[in-house]
């Protein structure tokens, strides 16, 4: 099979495409024959070891994605041969075959492309469970979507709209923002040239928001906590802007009887398999329903995966960058 490898941490460069045997097939494992993986922002940082878990070394890259089964272990139950499936874990999906545990897997819809689904399980999974199980979001409420124009936050605009919130999207660019018009949000804030807090507290009557999504960190953290309303919660998603870890004055969620909540989706599905497939299920309907569209930003071969990266690593991406085996 091919597959790109890491065989030291470091930069991107270091990667390198190379065909190798098809990876061993253990129990309660199957064999898929992968079509297409989402690259997202923790696989840059599992490849430089900068990430909460260090793999051990080497390891194919590649956290989500989507193709057939090819081949079943011994213990797996609920699927066959030729079901199209996308899947998530740590590593392995940027590789033509990946084996990979039965419990990371949900059948997609007919409808959906493999492009849609190798991206869609890691940003729409952590944005639901963010927005649902930590934030409690109700309808009504109004979400400020920090980075909404990337991934994760794309996914975290649609969801909040789906369930009935009043969506504020922020982000750097007026193209970027425009994508997220068209994903549902009602508002939108360019933080290049807008006053984030002035422009949140015109558009909430002073109220402020309910719930900050927030991938971004940096110096965005706390200018975007100042815009939180009485209990508002503040969701901790990732720091894509910067490898500091933003500090917050406590005061600030003391003032307002505010949370700042933490959101580490891939331990929570490690945790409560039962309610990740609860959640991917609700997240299919959504999808045939129409409420929710994976955007692919770009298609790369393996090959071309320097390009791919750097779309990620230089915040160029709107919506999902995607590659392809």
């Amino acid at each position: 099979m091919k597959a790109l490898y890491c065989r030291e941490f470091g930069p991107e460069e270091n990667l390198k495409v190379e065909d190798v045997d098809d990876p061993v097939l253990a129990p309660g494992h199957v064999m898929i024959d992968v079509k297409a993986a989402g690259l997202n922002f923790p696989d840059l940082l599992c490849v430089r070891g900068e990430y909460q878990f260090k793999p051990p070394l080497p390891f194919v890259p590649g956290g989500e994605g989507a193709g057939v089964i090819a081949e079943l272990g011994d213990g797996v139950e609920g699927f066959e041969v030729g079901d199209r499936v996308c899947f998530n874990g740590l590593t392995g999906a940027f590789s033509s075959r990946a084996a990979v545990p039965a419990a990371t897997l949900a059948k997609m819809p007919d409808a959906m492309s493999f492009e849609e689904a190798g991206g869609l399980t890691l940003v729409y999974g952590t944005s639901y469970y963010a927005l649902k199980q930590r934030a409690k979001l109700q309808p009504g409420e109004a979400v400020l979507v920090l980075g909404a124009a990337g991934g994760v936050g794309l996914a975290a605009v649609e969801l909040a709209k789906a369930m009935g919130a009043k969506v504020i999207a922020a982000a750097s660019t007026d193209e970027k923002l425009a994508v997220t018009r068209e994903h549902g949000a009602d508002e939108t804030v360019n933080y290049s040239t807008e006053d984030l807090k002035a422009r949140v507290k015109e558009l909430t009557g002073g109220q402020g928001v309910d719930v900050i999504y927030d991938p971004v960190g940096g110096d965005l953290a706390e200018l975007a906590f100042r815009t939180i309303g009485w209990e508002g919660r503040y969701l901790v998603i990732g720091f894509a802007s910067s490898p500091v870890i933003p500090k917050l004055p406590l005061n600030l969620p003391l003032l307002k009887g505010a949370s700042a909540v933490g959101v580490f989706w891939g331990a929570w599905a490690m945790r409560d398999p039962k309610g990740h497939h609860e959640n991917m299920a609700e997240l299919f309907d959504m999808y045939q329903a129409g409420k929710i569209k994976p955007h692919v930003a770009g298609t790369f071969k393996l090959e071309d995966y320097m390009d791919a990266f750097k779309t990620i690593s230089e915040r160029r991406a709107i919506g999902k960058v995607i590659l392809t085996p």
